[in-house]
């Protein structure tokens, strides 16, 4: 007897994310699409709107009504910061697996909705980054910071990207801090001549972030010691680069409880 598909819902599914998460679904045989949701786009074909066949699931504006018509095992998020946190709690209310794409959780957030999982016997992720390749690039810059602590970031999007700086960059810097510790870089009697020069200030070391048309995703690790440097970068060219480490969350998010944070902690 064969085993019964995930159950996939997705939001922001008109997105330029969400529409490679829908094309994902649709394409893997563990996987099915029951649910597609955007604010902006409603009564069209989900298959028809991404280029495929017609697959019968209908977009609409209701997430709410969608999760619970549906019934979906796995909700997968990549909306706006603004709602990030309330589609979370939404899906958990209605015992519907979050797998967030989406960025702007506070500590306090990621604490409460975990606290919510557990209550109710659910799995759930919030990854600011699903590459493969990313998620190494941070692992790899943690094992170098416990060698080499002097160490800053720098980060390339899109001048349409809405958060500064970018999830990616944030989740580095909390793994780099955990191995590394705090440590005041740069001369004690540095003076910036124009505000944010050197970029904004994380436990010590700085973050900077670039925004400019073009430009999809990058972020290069530099770090600097007597007589050498090293650079660790990881870029980003096309969004379904993400779709296999998407697929692999929506799958591992059924076998356990409570909310993960960082996508590196489900990898095998």
């Amino acid at each position: 007897m064969s085993q019964a598909r995930i159950r996939v819902a997705v939001a922001g599914a008109s997105g330029r994310m969400g529409r490679e998460v829908v094309k994902m679904v649709l394409a893997d045989p563990e996987l099915e699409l029951v649910a597609a949701v955007a604010r902006s786009t409603s009564g069209i074909d989900a298959g028809r709107m991404v280029g495929v066949e017609a697959c019968g699931v209908e977009v609409t504006q209701d997430l709410e009504l969608a999760l619970v018509e549906s019934k979906a095992d796995v909700l997968v998020d990549f909306t706006a910061p603004q709602s990030a946190a309330s589609n979370t709690r939404l899906a958990i209310r209605h015992k519907v697996r979050p797998v967030m794409g989406t960025t702007g959780f506070t500590p306090q957030d990621i604490e409460e909705l975990d606290k919510l999982c557990k209550e109710n016997g659910i799995g759930g992720l919030i990854a600011p980054n699903f590459s493969i390749g990313a998620i190494l690039m941070m692992k790899f810059a943690a094992q170098a910071a416990k060698y080499m602590p002097h160490v800053e970031i720098i980060e390339y999007h899109g001048d349409q990207k809405l958060d500064a700086p970018s999830g990616t960059s944030i989740k580095t810097a909390e793994l780099i801090s955990q191995v590394r510790g705090e440590l005041r870089q740069g001369n004690p009697k540095e003076e910036e001549t124009i505000e944010g020069a050197r970029g904004g200030y994380y436990d010590g070391f700085r973050i900077h972030s670039v925004r400019l048309p073009g430009v999809f995703a990058q972020q290069e690790v530099v770090f600097g010691a007597f007589g050498q440097t090293l650079k660790i970068r990881h870029d980003s060219y096309d969004r379904a680069g993400y779709m296999p480490g998407v697929a692999v969350a929506v799958k591992k998010v059924m076998t356990y409880e409570g909310l993960v944070y960082g996508f590196e902690h489900i990898m095998d």
